[in-house]
């Protein structure tokens, strides 16, 4: 219970169709269990309620790239359960479009900010007279993709400026007690990893294997071999991001990927003579 009494917002709560859950629900699932009231948020209505049905929470339905639904989600939680301790920024989306500078597509790079970055900062915007009041958290999950090179800008950008969003959140709200950190998430085995477009990038065809990917060089972390991690690990980092044992920790940025920055390092580095 170590997260007894405390008040979260989890947006990206709702369960995307596929064979596995994403990182919102599992981070969700966990602060229920250890003892979080939690209001999950997903755009889709039913998508919220199923999470919040299996874990004895709250659900509600937002757009969190619109201004009024993001303080209506805001104003729901305080309405509920008295107030706001916790938000956690999950929301992500990797459209098609998307692709290197000289071939990614307008509405794919304004689609894909609009949701990653603006969605975050509409969320943090609104959710900061509470979170001051009550001295409480923000976690953003970010990407990898924020730090190592990939083939998706619109992507790439969209997480590397909410990597600068959380030490701006984090240096303009220290004094009001409130504390803001990024988990960078390296592949995390996900609806969204799962999606064709993802094998298309990482094994250069669709449809492959876990094999593929890690013969492909793109998801192989150095800690554990293997290159999917589940989506327990992002939740159990962000436990411990908003647990007291993190009482210290803000502006941080901290990979969860099982090595595979550091092995990225390892592979771009110049080729000595």
């Amino acid at each position: 219970m170590r997260l007894a009494g405390k008040r979260a917002i989890v947006c990206g709560a709702g369960q995307t169709p596929g064979d596995t859950i994403g990182n919102g629900r599992a981070i969700a699932t966990l602060f229920a269990r250890e003892g979080a009231k939690v209001l999950c948020v997903d755009r889709i209505a039913e998508r919220a309620e199923l999470t919040a049905n299996e874990i004895g929470g709250e659900a509600f339905a937002a757009d969190i790239t619109d201004w009024d639904a993001c303080k209506a989600m805001v104003e729901a939680a305080q309405s509920r359960f008295g107030g706001i301790d916790i938000l956690i920024n999950n929301v992500g989306i990797g459209a098609g479009g998307d692709g290197p500078a000289h071939v990614a597509e307008e509405a794919a790079f304004d689609r894909i900010l609009d949701v990653n970055l603006k969605g975050a900062w509409l969320a943090i915007r609104h959710a900061i007279p509470a979170l001051r009041a009550s001295k409480g958290c923000v976690v953003n999950i970010s990407s990898l993709a924020s730090i190592a090179g990939a083939t998706m800008i619109a992507y790439e950008v969209s997480k590397a400026a909410m990597n600068r969003m959380t030490v701006s959140v984090a240096s303009s709200n220290a004094k009001h007690g409130v504390r803001c950190n990024a988990i960078t998430p390296g592949a995390i085995k996900t609806p969204m990893t799962n999606h064709q477009r993802a094998w298309d990038l990482y094994a250069g065809h669709s449809n492959g294997t876990e094999a593929d990917l890690i013969d492909a060089g793109y998801s192989y972390g150095i800690l554990r071999g293997r290159s999917f991690l589940d989506p327990q690990a992002v939740a159990d980092t962000a436990l411990y991001l908003n647990s007291s044992l993190a009482e210290h920790v803000t502006g941080a940025t901290i990979p969860v990927d099982a090595g595979h920055l550091l092995l990225f390092k390892k592979n771009t580095e110049p080729v000595k003579e």
